[in-house]
């Protein structure tokens, strides 16, 4: 076997917990460099609760009235702006 095959079937040894010890290379595989300010976070973190709200509010108001179903299908498109805004801010991205 070569040794780019052997290399990435080492895995590193546990440590008292049980848990792999976290090596440098392991350390720099698993860190998230965030590429927004914390500012621009915030500001997809609420414009995303905002239109899950305001989603929320129109999708009551649908049902309440008794509209045909078809009238919330375009609701799908709020709600995956909502949830674009959310995982922007979770992922800091």
């Amino acid at each position: 076997m070569s040794a780019v095959l052997q290399a990435s079937f080492h895995r590193p040894a546990p440590t008292q917990t049980g848990r792999p010890a976290l090596t440098k290379e392991r350390d720099a595989e698993s860190t998230c460099i965030s590429n927004i300010s914390p500012g621009e976070g915030r500001k997809r973190l609420i414009g995303g609760v905002i239109l899950f709200v305001i989603t929320l509010a129109i999708l009551a108001a649908l049902i309440t009235t008794g509209a045909d179903r078809l009238w919330r299908l375009p609701l799908f498109f709020l709600f995956w702006g909502a949830a674009s805004g959310f995982f922007q801010w979770w992922d800091k991205t």
